[in-house]
């Protein structure tokens, strides 16, 4: 179980969020902006600012909470009992708020309205399985990286994030609390409210199925 305090982890966790959800959000908007509706030019602005903010987020935060900001992998944490139930519901109280608090900031930087919805649909069984195919990659990538190159956890999960971002259909949100999050935002990386459970559902999915494939590849006999 983790050695620092409860308090002091979710703090981790909510400062965490509020700058991945916020770089997230961001970067989409600045990208969309300045790429003069290249699209391609956009998702690899978000696809780089994201990368790297979560390489700085899980390299600072990592010893304190563990640096998940997600909902599925404090889940497959409280599954594998290196977290309490408790706590990890904690935790995703923490990255959801924290989390909606960035998108909140990102829209008063760009000038946009605060409080707005997405617009932005994504759904069909081909998003889905993106989603699940994200996440399963996700967790399976810091379950294995953990047990074996505990080091590399940051560069890994960075990495991962800028492959899925293009080799999943859903440019890979793999994150209950920023699939939420995304829907407060009528911006390139927004997600219509009404197509989050969809997502939400292939996430969760995905993330227990990795923590299967954990326990057969990573876990000693």
């Amino acid at each position: 179980m983790p050695a620092e305090p409860l308090a002091r982890r979710l703090a981790a966790e909510g400062l965490g969020s509020f700058f991945l959800f916020a770089t997230v959000i961001g970067s989409g908007v600045m990208a969309e902006r300045l790429a003069g509706g290249n699209i391609a030019v956009a998702l690899t602005g978000n696809t780089l600012a994201t990368a790297a903010m979560l390489f700085v987020l899980i390299t600072m935060l990592g010893p304190v909470s563990g640096a998940h900001m997600n909902p599925a992998v404090s889940l497959v944490a409280a599954i594998r009992r290196e977290l309490g139930w408790g706590d990890a519901g904690a935790y995703a109280l923490a990255q959801a708020g924290g989390g909606i608090l960035g998108v909140w900031t990102a829209h008063v930087m760009f000038a946009m309205p605060v409080l707005e919805f997405s617009a932005k649909a994504r759904t069909g069984i081909g998003q889905w399985t993106g989603e699940f195919v994200a996440t399963f990659g996700l967790v399976l990538t810091i379950l294995g990286t953990v047990r074996h190159r505990p080091q590399w956890v940051a560069p890994s999960v960075a990495m991962y994030i800028a492959a899925a971002y293009w080799f999943t259909s859903s440019t890979s949100f793999a994150n209950p609390a920023i699939t939420l999050a995304r829907s407060l935002s009528d911006s390139f990386a927004g997600i219509a409210p009404g197509d989050v459970p969809g997502f939400v559902a292939a996430q969760l999915t995905g993330a227990l199925a990795a923590a299967a494939a954990g326990r057969l590849l990573f876990e000693e006999r």
